[in-house]
């Protein structure tokens, strides 16, 4: 019987043990926040999980204040958001932030008119005077000007905006708040805006859903990430510049955009209206959120990896996937920071 119970004893304890050690051979990383960069992110998650040994990287699309809000909350190792994080959100947590800009993107404006028109053209005070309810018809005098080889419906506008605390919304009224003094007044920027409270403004939650509300509703037009619009086969328009030139998004404009700006030294760079005559006016960088002090070197080892893998194999896909390459510089600047995630 004694023999019996040292038998088992010791089945357990190998049994223990080895789980022990099966346990520290695999890591497991969780994300959430941002759907703007999500398609890309998940691609490189997916590859990079699939390349590692014994680490697997989970990241769930929510929009980027929800994102936050899971990592001040400690139920994710690291967080995504197109807004970074604010100051009084940072000095809530102890163990320290570090801030890394992983991937950019340009905000388009995609929109659903009978017809299939391509090519529209949308003036700077247009745009913004759409998303702040003045301007209503398609057929406007206004838009009819900029587009004098187009056939324009008499159609009513349906603007489509997010229903979720979105980086991308912070983006994009960020930079309407720039250009039109009147959008600054009424409305502001931020995650959240009061948008106006008619019936042909429509709230969709993520990237893809106000995607998926602007293909399915004749006359729509919606602020998506470029990316979005490529896979979705959705029109978008040329926008006007701070230049004054009309521009379409892709590689080199977002390049040209991020080229007007000088990384500063906590990695939060804005580009609210960026200089040059080739830059697309409204294109961001994008962020993952680390703490610095994991107390799990195991897991602080892995999202090392992870940033390396996404600096390294994950630029190359960028553009492919709608998204614009790191300059050569930041990728070196944000591979030294990321050192401090321990």
């Amino acid at each position: 019987m004694i023999r019996l119970m040292k038998s088992a004893a010791l089945a357990v304890s190998v049994s223990l043990c080895a789980s022990g050690a099966f346990a520290a051979e695999n890591v497991r990383l969780t994300g959430s926040g941002a759907s703007f960069p999500a398609p890309i992110y998940l691609t490189w998650f997916k590859d990079f999980s699939k390349n590692t040994a014994g680490v697997t990287v989970d990241y769930q699309s929510k929009g980027s204040g929800a994102g936050v809000q899971d990592f001040l909350n400690k139920t994710v190792d690291f967080a995504a958001s197109d807004s970074a994080m604010k100051d009084d959100e940072i000095a809530k947590v102890g163990e320290g932030v570090q801030l890394l800009p992983m991937t950019a993107g340009e905000i388009v404006l995609a929109y659903n008119l009978p017809g299939n028109p391509k090519g529209l053209k949308l003036p700077r005070d247009v745009y913004s005077n759409i998303f702040l309810g003045k301007i209503t018809q398609w057929n406007d005098p206004q838009i009819v000007a900029a587009n004098p080889d187009l056939k324009l419906p008499d159609t009513p506008i349906t603007v489509v905006v997010r229903a979720d605390s979105s980086g991308t919304t912070a983006v994009f009224t960020k930079h309407l708040s720039t250009i039109n003094p009147a959008f600054k007044e009424a409305l502001g920027e931020g995650n959240t805006v009061n948008w106006p409270a008619t019936d042909k403004f429509i709230k969709s939650p993520k990237n893809d859903g106000v995607t998926a509300t602007v293909r399915q509703t004749p006359g729509a037009i919606g602020y998506i990430e470029y990316g979005f619009a490529k896979l979705a086969k959705v029109d978008f328009a040329e926008l006007q510049n701070k230049a004054g030139q009309y521009v379409v998004p892709n590689a080199e404009s977002g390049a040209e955009a991020l080229a007007a700006v000088k990384m500063p030294e906590n990695l939060v760079a804005w580009l609210p209206d960026p200089d040059g005559a080739k830059s697309y006016p409204i294109t961001t960088y994008t962020w993952m959120i680390f703490r610095k002090d994991n107390g799990n070197p195991a897991k602080a080892k892995a999202m090392r990896e992870m940033v390396e893998y996404s600096l390294t194999e994950g630029q190359k896909i960028a553009d492919s996937m709608g998204y614009i390459p790191l300059p050569p510089s930041v990728v070196a600047e944000v591979r030294k920071a990321a050192q401090n995630i321990q």
